[in-house]
Formats: C-alpha cells, sequence, structure tokens
C-alpha cells in the first residue's frame, strides 16, 4: 500500500467517510511536508508527531503544543496542526488579536473618559474554513469536543460550551454594521493568554473572530468598525457592560507604543513607550466569586453618580462639582465618582510624562491609580494590595496597579531592565508566603494588533 493509502485507511478506522478520508490522508502529507521543511526535521518526525497530534484530537485530548527533542511549535503551526487534526483539512483564512494590558484608566472607560493600554506579544490565533452546508464547527484547545450548531442559529451556550458565545456575539453584531455575517464554517482558536490574568482573551478573541468572518466574505471595514463590532459582541450577546477598551488597544496596538483612546469618540491614538519599559504580570489565580455581578455593580453606580451631577457620563463631572454635591449622594457613590474623575486626570498626565520620557513619574500615577482602586472604587482584594505593596519596594520597579476589572486576577509592574527575574522569583516567593499559593509571573512585551495572517479566501464583496 502506498501512503496515501495506507493514511486514509486509518482516517477511515477513525471515523471518517472513505472521501473526507482520502482528503484527510492527503492534508496529512502535505503538512508533514510543510513541517519538515519549516522546522528542520525529518518528514517520518513530523508525520509521526501529527498522526500523534491526530490522535489526541480524536480522543477530545488537548495535545502538547510540542515535542520531545524539538522547540515548541509557533503559534500559526499549532494552530494549522490542531485545524488539520480536528477537521482533516486546511483553513482558508489565519487570523490573530493580541490580549492587552490596562495601563491605566481603570472603569473609565465605560464613563466616557480617556485610557491607555498596551498591547502585548501574546493573544488569540483564530483559523476558519467555508462549508457549504451551513453548519457552524467550534473547537478550541482549550475545550475537549467540538460545539456545532445548525445553519442560521445563534443560540447562546452555557456550561464549558459558553466560550463559544465571544465568536456567536460576533457573528449576530454583524448585521448591526450593515455586514454579512459568513454562513457554514469550521472555526478553531488557540491562545498563549494566561487565563485569569486580566489581560483580556475575550476582546481578543472577538477580534481575531470578526477579522476571520470577513475576511472568509471578503470584506473590509474600518478597523474601528472591526472594533465596535468586538464590543456590541461583549455588551449585548455576552452581556458584560464594558467599554471599549480591550477591543480598541486589541485592534490598534503597535509595537513599542502605548493606544491612548478617548473613549467619547471614540478616538483612538498611539504614544510612544519610552527605551527601557518593561511590563511584569502577576497573576494571583484569584477571583471574586460575585466578580460579574460587582462590575455590573459598578457600572450602575457610576450611571447614577453622573445623574446626580446632571451630566451623561462623569467624564463631563469636574472635582468642584463632585465636591459640590458631596451631601447630597450616597457616601459610597461618592467614593465611585471621585476615583474615575480623577483616574482620568491621572491618565492625561501619564501620556504627558510618557511624551517627556519620565518613566518614574508615570510610575508613580500607576501606583496612585491602584491606591484609589483599593480605597474608593473597592475593586481590589487584599492579594492584589500585598503584591502592589512588595512591588514598589523592590528596586527598578517604577509603579504597580491592578489591571482589568479587578475583585482578583492580576498586577501590573513598569520597571526598568535592572528588575530581574530573581527580583520576581522573591515578590512572587513573599506572595506564597503571605498567601499560601504562588502568583504566575509574565514578563512580557508590547506588541502588534489585530492582524489577518494568513487567507486564500476570495474577494467576493466589498
Amino acid at each position: 500500500m502506498t501512503e496515501h493509502e495506507q493514511l486514509t485507511e486509518l482516517c477511515r478506522r477513525l471515523g471518517a467517510e472513505p472521501a473526507s478520508a482520502a482528503v484527510m490522508a492527503a492534508q496529512l502529507q502535505k503538512r508533514a511536508d510543510q513541517m519538515a521543511a519549516e522546522r528542520g526535521v525529518t518528514r517520518v518526525a513530523a508525520m509521526e508527531y501529527l498522526l500523534g497530534v491526530m490522535m489526541q484530537a480524536r480522543r477530545g485530548e488537548t495535545p502538547a503544543a510540542d515535542a520531545p527533542g524539538r522547540p515548541p511549535l509557533s503559534m500559526r503551526e499549532k494552530l494549522l496542526t490542531l485545524f488539520h487534526a480536528t477537521f482533516g483539512r486546511s483553513p482558508a483564512v489565519i487570523t490573530r488579536a493580541p490580549g492587552r494590558i490596562e495601563f491605566i484608566g481603570n472603569h473609565t472607560d465605560y464613563n466616557g473618559g480617556t485610557v491607555l493600554g498596551a498591547a502585548i506579544d501574546r493573544g488569540v490565533w483564530v483559523a476558519l474554513a467555508p462549508r457549504a452546508d451551513g453548519v457552524r464547527r467550534f473547537a478550541s484547545e482549550q475545550q475537549a469536543g467540538v460545539v456545532t450548531q445548525g445553519a442560521g442559529t445563534l443560540k447562546k451556550a452555557d456550561g464549558d460550551e459558553a466560550w463559544i458565545n465571544y465568536p456567536l456575539g460576533v457573528l449576530a453584531a454583524l448585521p448591526e454594521f450593515g455586514l454579512k455575517a459568513p454562513a457554514g464554517f469550521d472555526f478553531y482558536a488557540v491562545s498563549d493568554l494566561p487565563s485569569g490574568a486580566g489581560l483580556s482573551s475575550s476582546a481578543a478573541i472577538e477580534l481575531a473572530s470578526a477579522l476571520a468572518f470577513l475576511e472568509l466574505t471578503g470584506q473590509r471595514p474600518a478597523r474601528e468598525t472591526v472594533v465596535k463590532i468586538g464590543r456590541h459582541a461583549e455588551n449585548h450577546f455576552v452581556g458584560v457592560p464594558c467599554g471599549i477598551l480591550d477591543q480598541g488597544v486589541s485592534g490598534f496596538g503597535q509595537k513599542d507604543r502605548l493606544v491612548f483612546i478617548d473613549c467619547r469618540g471614540p478616538r483612538f491614538d498611539t504614544v510612544p513607550l519610552p527605551a527601557g519599559a518593561q511590563f511584569w504580570i502577576f497573576n494571583t489565580h484569584t477571583k471574586h466569586a460575585l466578580v460579574d455581578g460587582l462590575y455590573a455593580a459598578r457600572h450602575r453606580e457610576c450611571m447614577a453618580a453622573a445623574q446626580a451631577l446632571g451630566v451623561d457620563l462623569l467624564v463631563a463631572a469636574t472635582p468642584a462639582m463632585l465636591e459640590s454635591a458631596r451631601g447630597e449622594l450616597p457616601p459610597e457613590t461618592h467614593r465611585r465618582a471621585k476615583h474615575v474623575i480623577e483616574e482620568i486626570a491621572r491618565v492625561d498626565a501619564c501620556v504627558a510624562a510618557l511624551r517627556a520620557g519620565d518613566l518614574p513619574a508615570a510610575g508613580r500615577l500607576l501606583t496612585a491609580s491602584h491606591r484609589s482602586s483599593q480605597a474608593l472604587f473597592e475593586n481590589s482584594t487584599p492579594e492584589l494590595d500585598f503584591l502592589v505593596d512588595e512591588l514598589v519596594r523592590a528596586p527598578g520597579v517604577h509603579g504597580a496597579r491592578l489591571t482589568g476589572g479587578g475583585f482578583g486576577g492580576a498586577v501590573m509592574a513598569l520597571t526598568a531592565p535592572e528588575f530581574t527575574r530573581e527580583q520576581a522569583a522573591r515578590v512572587a516567593a513573599a506572595y506564597r508566603e503571605k498567601h499560601g499559593q504562588e502568583p504566575d509571573v509574565l514578563h512580557t512585551r508590547t506588541g502588534d494588533g489585530a492582524a489577518v495572517v494568513q487567507s486564500s479566501a476570495p474577494i467576493c464583496e466589498k
């Protein structure tokens, strides 16, 4: 028997129909040739690895991204391999979108304020191939199995399948912006973002999905529209009342620059990041049991404060207005508004410090932001506060603050190059001694925004 015949028989035994099995066999041969050429390994080793991945995927297991004796696969290689193993063919489109660090501007976006964020060099990758039968199939390395929805169905999922609500939300949003959603497709997502670290994997999968769906249908809207599609998906389908920060930074990110967003427009710009600036993320893996409800409660409190002050959003309020209304506002509402109004001012001051190349001044503003979250907005936790306290005492740390929505999650430190992995390990060890569990530590860099990586999709509409 030829290699193709042997592979066809194997695929058939794994449950593929005869015609599909032959196609899968040909794709395996092609992928093995590509991997051998790209990775500098023998074709036999490449084929053995691909067959192992396929067997694991068919058993509903998550295959490893690497193999003994070889460097880890790139994200593109891993995505191609898992897509082949799951669907037996090549994708037509590959896209990626980065996670983000909320640099400063905590809960200012939905209040119409300004915010600074950094796209990072990790994110979510999506592969997509069209189907003629209108069926939509979703798979991810994080969850076993394939989730299938029938033609024209947009049914919100729950439990282990709830992750598909992000791409489903994008599909639901596209017609709201006068754009066409693809009918049937096979969809696979992989990520190298650590879970629960406040790096907005949700916005990353929304933006990567949006670009993939648009590329597959030959549509090229403005980047601002793509960002708004992602936010619409999260607000109206997923059900999280977020602002534009996460999607805006993922969409407009640039290496060695921060994304500045004036959320009233919204208006997007970038700010150069001074040389020597480094980011460290300390992920506590803690999460308040009522985090979703607490986020929504802060949103309601801010809207109530704006109404009491006679403005549409808190961005239009001044410190003097807030002080004059102190006696009319509940103390809790006053604290929330004070945080937002002062945080918007800190964002503007931070932009000026960065443009001047003054990282120590920017760092002090980051730490002040955390203290405000701690005392006024009350979305910090003892675990996050401990990390900030330890970090700001460490040499080489300009400043530190919680990143993301808060109520658990992660702390971000802005450091000089002399802050080393050994120092980070000492901070993590102190945290373990206090709280009984060591945080994950991630040293990350800025990266470019969401993009189409590969496409063989026909351009069918403008």
